[in-house]
């Protein structure tokens, strides 16, 4: 069953492209393309904590999935010794597999995904949170909330957060009005054990 899709991200399926992924330098160079758009391995390089050389061996790695492919220079330019990547898509998804091997390798990308997001978060709390404008400040969302749901109103409810969301992302940056400013959405949620 394919995932709904209403952000036109791109869909991993294949167990092997999830444990790529799961890579920290490959998601980290993945996430910075998707976010700030075409850039080659030795930009991408000082983002990720990884040589040139490493962070160009991973781009190709992605490549062979599917998710990264070749750009032209967003300055026009036509220097033949710089290849420049970009992301296919501005976002991925993946469903957990059913197999014990494609569950394995949903779960690291899982991980790795929710480390890289509470570093992100890390991040903004020391960096940007203090220096923002008092007002959106105050907008940023933070709960921590149990709900007692079935499975069927837990995919009712992830459903309509992404109907909500998904005019917001899929009109982008240049479709926002002028006073638009970049808000990272962080969800997870955690089906807790019964027992």
């Amino acid at each position: 069953m394919s995932l709904r899709n209403p952000y036109g991200d791109f869909e991993i399926t294949d167990p092997q492209a999830m444990r790529a992924l799961a890579h920290p330098v490959r998601l980290a160079a993945l996430s910075y393309l998707q976010k700030n758009g075409p850039a080659t391995a030795t930009q991408l390089s000082v983002h990720v904590g990884a040589s040139p050389s490493v962070t160009s061996w991973h781009l190709r790695h992605l490549e062979s999935f599917g998710l990264v492919r070749d750009s032209p220079p967003p300055d026009g330019g036509s220097d033949k010794r710089q290849r420049w990547w970009k992301a296919v898509a501005r976002g991925f998804r993946f469903e957990m597999p059913d197999t014990p091997d494609g569950a394995e390798a949903g779960r690291m990308l899982r991980t790795e995904m929710m480390s890289q997001a509470l570093d992100h978060i890390q991040q903004w709390l020391s960096d940007t949170e203090p220096v923002l404008d008092p007002a959106w400040s105050r907008s940023t969302g933070s709960s921590n909330t149990l709900l007692t749901i079935t499975l069927a109103e837990a995919e009712a409810i992830e459903n309509a957060i992404e109907d909500l969301l998904a005019p917001y992302v899929q009109r982008g940056e240049s479709g926002a009005p002028t006073d638009a400013h970049p808000v990272r959405h962080i969800r997870m949620t955690l089906p807790e054990a019964t027992t």
